[in-house]
């Protein structure tokens, strides 16, 4: 007798796309800010009045996990973030507003990884802190950074 042994896809392989996780994702690259769980959840309860914030949060795990959301940490919590192509952050410590910069990484960053820790990178991601200019604003005209 032959037995048949069903293998087993993994759950992230299994995941079929829904109505809510397609709408998340929609609302995230239509955004050009980088909202919380929150945010989302409440810019989608016109068009989704039964999705919850639970939904909206595993939902938006299962898009960090494919790798086409990414989670960004900032003032006041998780962000996230719908932009697909590649780009660096500049992240506000005060108020946690995000924006997005389309820089080109300096290579000699990737040679110099190489030299002192023998590893390549196949990409860099940057996330520059400081302050944006409302809130520079508001601390003082003679503020300096470390950086300065």
């Amino acid at each position: 007798m032959l037995l048949r042994v069903r293998a087993r896809t993994p759950r992230a392989a299994r995941r079929h796309r829904t109505r809510q996780r397609e709408r998340i994702l929609e609302f995230l690259r239509a955004s050009g800010e980088h909202p919380t769980a929150a945010q989302t959840h409440q810019a989608l309860l016109r068009e989704l009045p039964n999705l919850s914030l639970g939904t909206v949060y595993r939902n938006l795990e299962v898009l960090v996990s494919e790798g086409v959301v990414e989670e960004v940490p900032a003032a006041g919590g998780t962000r996230y973030d719908g932009n697909p192509k590649p780009h660096h952050h500049f992240i506000c410590e005060r108020c946690g507003a995000i924006d997005d910069l389309h820089l080109v990484a300096p290579r000699s960053l990737a040679q110099k990884l190489r030299r002192a820790r023998g590893r390549r990178a196949s990409r860099i991601k940057i996330d520059f802190f400081g302050l944006c200019e409302a809130c520079e604003s508001h601390a003082g005209a003679g503020a300096t950074t470390p950086m300065d």
